[in-house]
């Protein structure tokens, strides 16, 4: 049973990296973006950054359950 409970961590873990990668690709052409105004693109760039941590946090806590369900 644990092992289906990690499994089932390891799929929404690797969904929310997922969004959070999705995220953080449209806040780095935002913050390309010469159109935009100054303020939009220094916080779209900002978002970016976050959203890369959010990114790796996701990507870690997935192979975190990942390894957990082998066992």
């Amino acid at each position: 049973m644990e092992t289906v409970k990690q499994a089932a961590n390891y799929v929404a873990e690797t969904v929310q990296g997922s969004g959070a990668t999705a995220e953080k690709e449209l806040n780095k052409n935002t913050a390309k973006n010469s159109d935009a105004s100054v303020t939009t693109r220094a916080q779209a760039a900002f978002d970016a950054a976050g959203n890369k941590v959010d990114e790796k946090k996701h990507e870690t806590k997935a192979d975190v359950h990942k390894e957990a369900a082998k066992q």
